[in-house]
């Protein structure tokens, strides 16, 4: 088919799909490869299938068949995201939304609803909104997080650590970010398995789902307004203080945005990285060879498994080529966050170390670039250094082939990480760390800031010719894992 051939929706008839069973199944209306359904089970598959026939925007089909261009190229993201004239987050500019071929009861609607949100606006509300936002960010205390983070870390771990065993996705990465995001938002006390339960139920689009947003809304409309009534130092308090003077509404709204978006992502990005440790012998050798730090794992880890494959989606303002590809007004776009990552433009040898390289997508760019990236990367960096400080011989507990995902549209989520190691006893969960934890962020959470050239102070020898002598302070993280590694 030729690009002019791809149009709309609303110009297709559905009769024309192949019948489910049929070796066609994964084909669509018009010859287009689904992004959903038999056939998409490995969508990473599917996007290289789709960059080799079309190149680096390509035609495909949303859930019940709703044509969408996706973006394979990491230039054309890029391009997409940085040119707002062009191209907008406002569900409202899609056409098969505007005709009705998308209906209220299209799976994806809990993405494609519009909402009064900074992710959705545009102009001079973008500026008020986001601004509100960013504002909020700025007054975080990054130490005071950085020392709940560990905190946190050390009382989860205290949960399991006894039994010698455990499951680092349900028992770790799934709660460490629920954990620190209420201490932020100005309600610890809400913490709790039933806010974890709703907010990996939201964004499924679940039978649950609808109860789930109601349960997590009540939360956040209480705390709107006990902080508006009586503000303290929290994110939610300078958010309704800021000077967009934002209302009730627009706070618990940007409160629920804000949460789901950082918990799903930040859990995503903790289970990524603990399983290349765990499994990956790149990893090790290169923290064997003290050629990686828990921060630049993490920004690998982020260009091989982005804590969000895609998000859906940009639409087209007027008529635009991207990526050679005609783009007619009210045409849909989805961000490819991973396909982008692995362009081979940018990324020739996938394996190649990206190593002091942030131009990944992982956190997308332009006016709706991820205003809290810095607190994700905080939380992964603090809680993988202090997990592994505590649980130095943690393994696999299980063959790698046998560790499962859960894969949409927007995420590729680990079910389980089943680990091993010798039981330990509990910790005072008040107890400074045992090692100092870095910290390279910037005061006020400046995001997109390039990684250090050059450490702050130098780094130990991990490979010493002759005995030193016993040091005041207790070996770091690193150098411990690294001796468990070597069997020292």
């Amino acid at each position: 088919m030729t690009p002019e051939s791809f149009s709309p929706a609303g110009t297709y008839d559905p009769a024309g799909a192949p019948p489910p069973g049929c070796p066609a199944h994964g084909i669509g209306v018009g010859g287009l490869r689904r992004l959903y359904g038999p056939g998409a089970e490995d969508l990473g598959a599917v996007y290289e299938e789709l960059r080799a026939e079309h190149g680096t925007v390509a035609p495909a089909l949303l859930h019940d068949d709703v044509p969408i261009w996706v973006v394979l190229g990491h230039s054309e993201n890029m391009h997409l995201v940085r040119t707002p004239s062009h191209f907008s987050r406002d569900t409202r500019l899609w056409t098969p939304m505007q005709d009705g071929t998308v209906k209220p009861t299209h799976p994806m609607m809990p993405h494609l609803a519009w909402q009064p949100l900074c992710s959705h606006a545009e102009g001079d509300e973008h500026l008020r909104l986001r601004g509100a936002v960013n504002g909020a960010i700025s007054t975080i205390d990054h130490r005071g997080v950085r020392r709940h983070i560990n905190r946190a870390t050390q009382h989860l771990v205290n949960e399991f650590c006894e039994q010698g065993r455990a499951d680092l996705v349900s028992q770790f990465a799934e709660r460490l970010p629920m954990m620190v995001m209420c201490e932020i938002f100005g309600m610890p006390d809400e913490y709790n398995d039933r806010i974890v339960e709703a907010a990996r139920d939201l964004p499924k689009g679940t039978e649950t789902a609808i109860e789930s947003n109601a349960y997590i809304m009540d939360v956040l409309t209480r705390l709107t307004a006990r902080r508006r009534a009586a503000p303290e130092d929290d994110f939610t308090s300078h958010l309704i203080n800021h000077p967009a003077r934002l209302t009730d509404e627009e706070v618990s709204q940007h409160l629920r945005l804000i949460l789901i978006v950082a918990y799903e992502s930040t859990a995503n990005l903790l289970a990524n990285v603990l399983r290349v440790v765990l499994t990956d012998p790149r990893f090790r050798a290169q923290l064997n060879g003290g050629q990686m730090t828990v921060p630049q794992a993490v920004e690998q880890s982020m260009w091989d498994e982005p804590p969000f494959s895609a998000v859906l989606g940009y639409f087209a303002k007027q008529d635009a080529e991207l990526g050679g590809q005609h783009i007619r007004k009210g045409d849909g776009l989805i961000l490819g966050i991973a396909p982008g990552n692995v362009d081979p433009r940018v990324r020739p040898d996938t394996k190649a170390n990206m190593q002091g390289n942030r131009s990944h997508l992982a956190f997308s760019g332009g006016p709706h670039e991820c205003p809290g990236q810095d607190i994700g990367r905080a939380i992964a960096d603090v809680g993988v250094d202090a997990l592994l400080t505590r649980l130095p011989d943690a393994e696999l507990s299980c063959d790698e082939e046998a560790l499962e995902w859960e894969e949409t549209l927007s995420n590729r989520h680990l079910v389980e990480l089943p680990v091993k190691f010798l039981p330990k006893p509990q910790q005072d969960v008040m107890a400074r760390p045992a090692h100092r934890v870095p910290s390279p962020r910037p005061r006020d959470w400046q995001i997109s800031t390039p990684l250090p050239q050059k450490p702050a102070a130098p780094e130990p020898s991990v490979s010493v010719p002759e005995p030193a002598p016993e040091p005041v302070r207790r070996p770091g993280a690193f150098q411990r894992l690294l001796r468990w590694w070597r069997g020292e």
